[in-house]
């Protein structure tokens, strides 16, 4: 073979090798052309997503929409105007709105041990969980894992005003908010109720921390975001 012809089948192979890139607009895909100079426009169509509302009659209409899963905007794309590409699905948002009572409320807020006078020493609190099991403030804890709101802690209300389950945001002026759930009961709140006084307790550790916990305050926002169950 002369060295023409060696010179003339290297070049062939570089040109072949040194191919020309087509980047696509918006999409970040690169596309190797091994043909020469061709181009292709492409253009992404966003599918805004929308929101669906889940009303709940036991959801005060004062309190504040709850977002039970988030939206995802769908995506497709097209290229040359030809060949159109489905790469996700459109999925709305669901929101929960409440139809019913207003749930806002000023009133007093204190604190409690398991150790309290009167109190079991555990801590079993007089409502039971939405799964159907007892709670103890010493073994169980002080929080509650609301399917719905999180890890939420335990009140102590009157519960023919405040039935057992009923979520409750908490602004004592004192404390930082907090979101509580009412798990408990006492004699003191149920009288207090009877007067027209909203009375709640916010479970500690002991009645030493309850005492120095900074939760005692007689000017206490109650905002219930559920009622109940």
């Amino acid at each position: 073979m002369t060295i023409k012809v060696k010179i003339s089948l290297f070049l062939s192979i570089v040109a072949i090798i040194l191919i020309i890139t087509v980047t696509m607009l918006n999409t970040g895909i690169t596309v190797h052309n091994p043909v020469g100079d061709m181009t292709a426009t492409v253009i992404n169509e966003v599918e805004a997503y929308g929101t669906d509302y889940v009303y709940i009659q036991n959801m005060p209409s004062t309190a504040e929409p709850v977002v039970l899963s988030e939206g995802v905007n769908g995506l497709d794309y097209t290229y040359d105007g030809l060949n159109y590409v489905h790469l996700s699905d459109v999925k709305n948002e669901v929101v929960q709105v409440g139809t019913g009572k207003q749930g806002n409320y000023s009133g007093k807020l204190t604190g409690y041990g398991p150790d309290c006078p009167g109190c079991s020493k555990v801590g079993n609190v007089a409502c039971r969980t939405k799964e159907g099991t007892n709670h103890s403030l010493t073994y169980d804890g002080l929080y509650y894992n609301d399917s719905v709101y999180g890890e939420v802690r335990i009140l102590a209300a009157d519960n023919s005003a405040f039935p057992c389950g009923t979520i409750v945001k908490v602004d004592n002026g004192v404390l930082s908010k907090f979101v509580g759930i009412v798990l408990d009961s006492g004699s003191a709140m149920r009288n207090a109720w009877k007067d027209g006084i909203v009375w709640m307790d916010l479970a500690f550790s002991s009645q030493a921390e309850a005492l120095t916990g900074g939760a005692t305050s007689s000017n206490t926002s109650f905002e219930v975001q559920r009622w109940g169950w």
